[in-house]
């Protein structure tokens, strides 16, 4: 190719602008409209923030409510069998380990 082709091959991409020169922000207005975009971008962010803690706020509420019903559950389920209340599953791990006998497990022999 020679140079003359090469300088009709010349797309929007090479076209030179004014568009990122920092004398922009020298002008007022402009400097005043960059202000007002970047406090409207923060209101936006702080709301969705509002918006997110409640949803965690909600998450954090609705595990503790499953937590309460599950140890009603495991209680009822202790007094329905006759014995202490069912151990949750921390105090398995720490306690001694348990037999098949204890467990209640069917046993099956070949």
């Amino acid at each position: 190719m020679d140079i003359r082709t090469k300088a009709m091959l010349r797309g929007l991409k090479d076209i030179r602008t004014r568009s990122g020169n920092p004398e922009r922000v020298r002008v007022p207005y402009m400097a005043f409209m960059k202000i007002s975009c970047l406090e409207m971008e923060k209101a936006r962010r702080q709301k969705e923030k509002i918006s997110a803690q409640g949803r965690i706020n909600n998450i954090d509420a609705r595990l503790s409510e499953i937590e309460v019903e599950k140890d009603s559950v495991l209680k009822s389920l202790g007094e329905r069998i006759g014995g202490a209340p069912h151990k949750s599953v921390t105090d398995r791990r720490e306690s001694a380990p348990v037999s098949a006998k204890d467990t209640g497990c069917l046993k099956i022999r070949y």
